[in-house]
């Protein structure tokens, strides 16, 4: 789990906006974009840090509101770290916006949540291993993480790649609307091309990719 968020979670929890792009880049290829975000990032003097975080998304069901959806991911190298994240829709916003924005509120939790949430009446829909690098660029988080799906539930050793690829993705979290974050962060895609291609993804026409369901 990323340091930086680990310790933003002991201030406090309070609504912010998240900025990001994101893409994909096949296994192949990968060792060269880290090559070149060695050379872009922060510290590139050091290794990149590591995570393999077991995710699960829970989803509330109401007869008269849309699902209420959260993120519960833990950390599989640092087993006291749990992190509790919702994330509004994001927004395409107009054509001159650089990145997509999302609104998205984060907490740090104990693993004795799942049990508050089955009895909120949350049910898990699904979930899945996330194993990466991150990198740093001034504010700016990198990501380069490869997906796995879980053959049985709750079973984070029997794992299947889902894609022959891994997802890229340059964020920013900001307490307040800063829409020059989303040139920066549109400038610094520009300089991983055409290794990647980080853009405006249309969620809307994605569905999950990870179909595991508590059953």
């Amino acid at each position: 789990m990323d340091p930086s968020l680990h310790q933003a979670l002991k201030t406090g929890i309070a609504p912010l906006h998240e900025y990001f792009l994101q893409g994909s880049i096949l296994d192949a290829s990968k060792e060269y974009l880290i090559h070149r975000l060695r050379g872009l990032c922060d510290h590139a003097d050091s290794q990149p840090e590591q995570f393999n975080d077991h995710e699960m998304v829970f989803m509330l069901s109401g007869q008269q509101q849309a699902p209420f959806t959260v993120h519960l991911r833990h950390s599989l190298l640092a087993p006291e770290c749990w992190h509790l994240r919702y994330v509004g829709v994001a927004e395409m916003g107009d054509k001159t916006r650089q990145t997509l924005v999302r609104t998205c509120l984060d907490v740090g939790v104990s693993e004795t949540i799942i049990k508050f949430l089955n009895e909120m009446g949350f049910r898990m829909e699904y979930e899945f291993v996330a194993r990466g690098i991150f990198f740093h660029k001034g504010i700016m988080k990198v990501t380069v993480t490869k997906m796995f799906k879980m053959n049985q539930v709750n079973d984070t050793k029997s794992l299947e790649p889902v894609s022959a690829s891994h997802l890229v993705e340059v964020s920013v979290v900001a307490s307040t609307s800063q829409e020059q974050i989303g040139e920066d962060m549109k400038n610094f895609a520009e300089q991983l091309k055409p290794l990647v291609l980080l853009e405006k993804v249309d969620h809307r026409k994605l569905q999950p990719v990870t179909s595991q369901t508590n059953t």
